[in-house]
Formats: C-alpha cells, sequence, structure tokens
C-alpha cells in the first residue's frame, strides 16, 4: 500500500501583494501578513506529522520587482528568524535553505547561515526555505557541478547523479505541491523534483490560507492516492 499522507510538502506561497491591495494595505504589509500565515502553515504541518516542509519564499524572479519591496522582502527573514528561531530549537525543527544565498544582502545571508546551523542536529519537521531560488538555475548548477566530477571519475550520467548536486540533495522529492493565489502554473519551483508530484492549487491568498486549507489539500491528495491504489488492485477498472 502507498501511504496516503505526503511526506514533503512544497508551498507556492502567492498572493500576498494582492491581498494587501484587496485590504486597502500595502503590498509590503500583505507579505507580513504572508509571514504570519507562514507560521501556521508551519504549526499545522507539525500537527500533520509531515516530515519535510519546503516554502517558495523568494524567488530569482522577484529581485525585477521594486527595490522597496525586494528591501523589505530581504528584512523579513531577519525579523523572523529572531522571533522564531529560539522557538524552532524547542520544537526540534530543522530549517534548511535551498536557493543561492551568495547574492543575499549579507544581513540576510548571516541570519539564514545561522538558523541552518543552530537547528542542524534536530530531528523533528524539515522547513526548507526556497531563497533566492529558481529551478533552472538549480538545474543548471547541479550539471556544472556533474560535469566537472565526470571529468575527474569515469561516472555514468544519471538521475542519481544530478539528484547528488540539487539543493534538495538527501530530501525526498515533494509528493504535494501547493500553489495559493488562484494561479496555476509551477514558476520554476522544484522543476526537477516535481516530476511525478501532485499539484493542488487554491484559489485563497497565502495570508489567508490557514491550517483548514492544508487540511483540503491534504485530503485530495489520500483521496488521489486511494484512487491510485484501487485501480492498481483493479486495473480493469480505470
Amino acid at each position: 500500500m502507498v501511504s496516503r499522507m505526503p511526506k514533503h510538502v512544497g508551498i507556492i506561497m502567492d498572493g500576498n501583494g494582492r491581498w494587501g491591495k484587496a485590504n486597502a494595505l500595502t503590498r509590503s504589509q500583505g507579505h507580513y501578513a504572508g509571514v504570519q500565515a507562514m507560521e501556521k502553515v508551519i504549526d499545522a504541518s507539525i500537527a500533520f506529522d509531515i516530515e519535510v516542509l519546503t516554502l517558495y519564499a523568494f524567488s530569482s524572479e522577484n529581485w525585477s520587482r521594486s527595490k522597496e519591496e525586494v528591501n523589505y522582502l530581504m528584512r523579513l527573514p531577519i525579523r523572523f528568524f529572531k522571533q522564531k528561531l529560539p522557538e524552532f530549537i524547542r520544537r526540534n525543527v530543522k530549517i534548511l535553505i535551498s536557493g543561492n544565498i551568495d547574492g543575499l544582502p549579507a544581513a540576510t545571508k548571516k541570519v539564514l547561515m545561522r538558523a541552518i546551523e543552530e537547528t542542524k542536529k534536530n530531528t523533528g519537521l524539515i522547513v526548507n526555505f526556497a531563497f533566492n531560488y529558481g529551478g533552472r538555475a538549480e538545474i543548471i548548477r547541479a550539471v556544472q557541478q556533474v560535469i566537472r566530477e565526470m571529468r575527474e571519475q569515469k561516472l555514468e550520467l544519471n538521475e542519481e547523479l544530478i539528484g547528488r548536486y540539487l539543493y534538495t540533495s538527501g530530501l525526498p522529492d515533494p509528493d504535494l505541491i501547493i500553489r495559493t493565489g488562484g494561479e496555476q502554473r509551477l514558476s520554476n519551483f522544484l522543476l526537477w523534483q516535481s516530476a511525478m508530484t501532485e499539484l493542488y492549487f487554491s484559489d485563497v491568498y497565502f495570508p489567508d490560507f490557514g491550517e483548514e486549507h492544508l487540511r483540503e489539500a491534504l485530503y485530495e491528495y489520500q483521496q488521489r492516492k486511494a484512487i491510485y491504489e484501487f485501480a492498481d488492485v483493479y486495473p480493469s477498472a480505470r
């Protein structure tokens, strides 16, 4: 039997800026509301025994936004981890980062590296923040490193070798990717890893996305898995 609870859930946290506009607030206020929703999603993921939660926090395409908005987004992790890191340590949460952190402002990079270091021995929920992340750039980076290794050793090019150099090396591929905000695309998120992933799209802006919405997505995933299992047992029913 295939487990009907996903081990790894990815979330494209979309709609923060539009939520701000819809509520007569600024885009930055929408992003802050998104951080508060993110905290609730992390809490819910612990409650639902999810093993890995990957959150699309800042894409490599987000640099094209206004300087004011980008600067605010770079400050958010500093504020977030100052408040939440002691709690994550206490609750056995492990922090990972997928993305080019060398391209970040020094203060932002420092707080992310500290979060990784201080939670590296934790064994509970893994929260993997995709920050300054782009799926195509990740694949190119992995292939470049594979080429270097293949020049030095006689190795066979295969999926396992490429996977070794992805940011998510050591993590299971996502079983379920959720996108909020009404759009229905991956937006350069975990392109290699999502080859066999179930996709779930919600019209809810991320600041309004809470435990009940996550539960609905997980229920939908479980229903799909139940159908697949039935088809495997009774092929003629396909």
